[in-house]
């Protein structure tokens, strides 16, 4: 029969959790204590990423987000174990480089389908078992692309522009009911994400994971009368607002 979550402990679901960000947070809150659905395509990689965890305390769900009914499959595996949710992470993502013009419909399809429309499905899903807790909290990974332009990526700043609207769109629907949502969007973050720029951006210069990692354990920390909509994050040494 469904549990809560851990006893005394609460629960998140992350997707995205195979590696990068969406593994450093999955792995932050298996330390405290969180009982953990992680979510990633790839399930020998999933299964490494959490070889250390206590696998009483985590449950892990290999599919492609990116396809259309993924994040469907996703929910009915959360629900058929969990009856309240404290924290969904949305930390799964793919960028396309390119310019406007002429720019393939197949990576754009791609692109929205895994980085807004799956996180769309999985809010619009869970959002009775995120008011169940004393406070749930919405997390998306976003980019600094979804808030100033950045050359060559027009489609990919989009795809994150709606995960911070449909941030803003939670807040003004559901934080009087004690569930809030914070978009982050950081510049370049030292992940293999970020590998295609390492010629123009070097690896030391990009924000650390630890950073945006600490910085979604403080917003958990937060009480439910605390609204963040979104944290832009850049880089020391970028030059204004590029990523």
């Amino acid at each position: 029969m469904p549990g809560a979550s851990a006893p005394g402990g609460r629960s998140a679901l992350v997707t995205g959790a195979s590696r990068g960000i969406g593994r450093g947070i999955a792995l932050a809150l298996a330390e405290q204590g969180w009982r953990l659905t992680v979510v990633a395509r790839d399930p020998d990689r999933l299964a490494a990423a959490f070889a250390s965890v206590d696998p009483g305390q985590i449950d892990r769900v290999a599919v492609d987000l990116a396809a259309p009914d993924a994040a469907d499959a996703v929910v009915d595996a959360y629900k058929g174990k969990n009856l309240s949710l404290d924290a969904l992470i949305l930390a799964a993502g793919v960028g396309s480089a390119a310019p406007l013009d002429g720019y393939s419909m197949g990576r754009f399809d791609k692109q929205f389908a895994l980085n807004t429309r799956a996180p769309f499905v999985l809010v619009s899903q869970l959002l009775p078992l995120l008011r169940e807790g004393e406070g749930g909290r919405v997390i998306a990974l976003a980019s600094i692309a979804g808030v100033h332009a950045e050359q060559s990526l027009g489609a990919y700043g989009a795809s994150k522009a709606a995960l911070l609207a449909l941030c803003r769109g939670i807040n003004v629907e559901e934080s009087a009911r004690g569930v809030s949502a914070t978009a982050i969007a950081p510049g370049y973050v030292d992940t293999d994400m970020s590998a295609w720029v390492h010629d123009t951006v070097p690896p030391e210069t990009m924000i650390p994971v630890d950073d945006v990692v600490r910085t979604v354990m403080a917003i958990l920390s937060l009480s439910p009368r605390s609204v963040i909509d979104e944290i832009v994050m850049r880089r020391a040494t970028a030059v204004g607002h590029h990523a």
